[in-house]
C-alpha cells in the first residue's frame, strides 16, 4: 500500500513548540494533510509519555491509533482515513569528541511502549527528562545508539537534520565528516539520515559514503500546520516492522516529499545579524568574514555538503528513490490571495479545497490542475502547476533565516552596503 509518512515531529513539551501539539492535533493535521503515519515525538518526556499511553491505543503491529473519544469531528470527509502513530523521539547530544566540542541530534524510533520505557529509563540516570520534549544529554552519540541497540533489536537511530551547521552530524560547527568517525564500529546500525529542510537528495547523492544509506525527510514540526513540509513515500504494509524495514533496505520506500532546498534556513551561509547572506563561492572570496563586521559567518549546508562531496553535482545513484519539491498549500494560497497565510481568506479557501478534492498531498501532488481550477482559483491552479515544474523564485536561507519563495515574483537576496567590498 502506497501512504506517507513523516516520523519527526515535536509535543507541547519540546522548547518553542505550539501548545497545540497534542495527540489530537496530531490527528486532525495528519489527516488534512494525507499523513497515513505520523511519529509521536518526544516519547522520552515523562508527561507526554503518559499522555500517549492514555490516549492511544495499541494496534498490535507497532503502530497505535487515537482512540475515537479524542478524535476532532470537524475535519472535511473528504479527507478522513485510518491513520496510525509510530513511538518517536529526538535526543540532544552535547559532549566532547577528539578535542572537539559535539552536538549531535538524533531521532529515535521505538516499537512499543516496554521498549520506549527501557531506552527512558537508561537515558533519565544521564540526564533530566523532564526538562525538555527534546532532551539535552551528555551522551556521546555512538553511546546513545548502544543504550537504544539494547533495548530492542527492532529499534532504529536516525541522524537527525544531518547538515545543520550547529546540531547534526555533519554540521559544519560541531560535526563530523563521516558517520564512521561519530559512531565507530557501530556504523552499520545506521541505516538512514535526515536530510533536512536546507539539503535534499539531490545534494546527498554527491556523497558516495551515503550511497548505502537511505535519505529520509520529515517535517521535524513544532506546529500543528508544519506537519508534513517533509516526509517519506512508502510502498509497505503498515506496520513498524514494515517500515523500518523498508528504510533499511529501501525496498518498499519509494521516495521523499521536500522543501525547495533553498528555502531551508541554513542553505546559504551567511551572518542574520548583519542580514547578509552568502553562496559558497563569495564565502570563499571573503575569507569567511561577514563583510559588515568582520566576524566569522555560518556556513551553510550548501557550502558544507561541496566540501566532503566526492562527485559533481548531478550525479544520481542507480535506482536512488525519486524525491518531489513541495511548497505547502496554505502558502500557495496566500501568494495569490496575497493575504498572510494565518488569514481567514486563506482558511476558507484551504478547507473548500479539501472538501472539494481531499487531503493536501493530494491536491499538491496528484489532482489534476484542471480538477484544482474547478475547484477554487484558477490562479492556485497555475501556481501548483508551476510548483510540480519547479518554476519557482528563491531567495536562500541563511543563518537561521528561512528562505523567501515565490511563485508569480522575483525575490532578492538580501543585500547590504558591505557587500559591495565582495563584487
Amino acid at each position: 500500500m502506497r501512504f506517507i509518512a513523516d516520523l519527526h515531529m515535536h509535543s507541547k513539551y519540546s522548547r518553542a513548540t505550539s501548545p497545540d501539539m497534542t495527540p489530537e492535533n496530531l490527528w486532525k493535521w495528519s489527516q488534512l494533510k494525507g499523513i497515513k503515519v505520523i511519529g509521536t515525538g518526544d516519547f522520552t518526556h515523562p508527561e507526554w509519555l503518559s499522555e500517549l499511553k492514555e490516549k492511544l491505543e495499541d494496534c498490535g503491529n507497532g503502530l497505535f491509533k487515537l482512540k475515537k473519544k479524542y478524535r476532532h469531528d470537524d475535519i472535511p470527509a473528504s479527507c478522513i482515513s485510518d491513520m496510525y502513530f509510530m513511538l518517536t523521539a529526538e535526543i540532544s547530544c552535547i559532549y566532547s569528541k577528539n578535542s572537539r566540542v559535539r552536538k549531535i541530534h538524533s531521532i529515535l524510533l521505538a516499537p512499543d511502549f516496554t521498549v520506549a520505557g527501557k531506552i527512558n529509563t537508561k537515558l533519565s540516570k544521564i540526564g533530566n527528562l523532564s526538562a525538555d520534549g527534546r532532551p539535552i544529554l551528555g551522551l556521546d552519540a555512538k553511546k546513545l545508539l548502544k543504550i537504544v541497540l539494547d533495548a530492542s533489536d527492532k529499534t532504529m537511530l536516525i541522524p537527525a537534520h544531518a547538515w545543520t551547521p550547529h546540531f547534526s552530524v555533519f554540521g559544519a560547527a560541531s560535526g563530523f565528516d563521516s558517520l564512521e568517525e561519530c559512531f565507530e564500529e557501530l556504523t552499520p546500525h545506521i541505516y538512514a539520515i535526515e536530510t533536512g529542510l536546507s539539503s535534499d537528495p539531490k545534494m546527498n547523492w554527491r556523497l558516495s559514503q551515503l550511497d548505502r544509506i537511505t535519505l529520509t525527510s520529515h517535517s521535524d514540526a513544532h506546529s500543528p500546520p508544519k506537519i508534513g513540509r517533509e516526509a517519506n513515500i512508502l510502498d509497505t504494509e503498515i506496520s513498524y516492522t514494515s517500515i523500518t524495514d523498508a528504510i533499511k533496505t529501501r525496498k518498499g520506500f519509494t521516495g521523499t516529499i521536500e522543501f525547495f532546498p533553498e528555502e531551508g534556513k541554513y542553505h546559504y551561509d551567511g551572518h542574520r545579524t548583519c542580514e547578509v547572506s552568502l553562496s559558497p563561492e563569495e564565502t570563499i572570496k571573503n575569507n569567511y568574514l561577514c563583510p559588515v563586521c568582520g566576524k566569522k559567518v555560518t556556513i551553510g549546508v550548501m557550502h558544507r555538503v561541496s566540501k566532503l562531496a566526492d562527485r559533481k553535482d548531478g550525479f544520481r545513484p542507480k535506482d536512488a528513490p525519486v524525491f518531489y519539491s513541495a511548497i505547502p498549500l496554505q502558502e500557495i494560497i496566500s501568494e495569490t490571495l496575497k493575504v498572510g497565510v494565518s488569514s481567514k481568506a486563506v482558511q476558507k479557501e484551504y478547507f473548500n479545497l479539501l472538501e472539494k478534492l481531499g487531503n493536501e498531498f493530494k491536491i499538491l501532488m496528484d489532482t489534476p490542475i484542471e480538477d484544482i481550477g474547478k475547484a477554487g482559483n484558477a490562479q492556485i491552479a497555475e501556481a501548483i502547476s508551476r510548483m510540480r515544474k519547479g518554476e519557482v523564485h528563491i531567495a536562500p536561507g541563511f543563518d537561521g533565516e528561512y528562505g523567501k519563495i515565490k511563485i508569480f515574483e522575483e525575490v532578492e537576496r538580501k543585500k547590504t552596503k558591505g557587500q559591495a567590498r565582495l563584487f
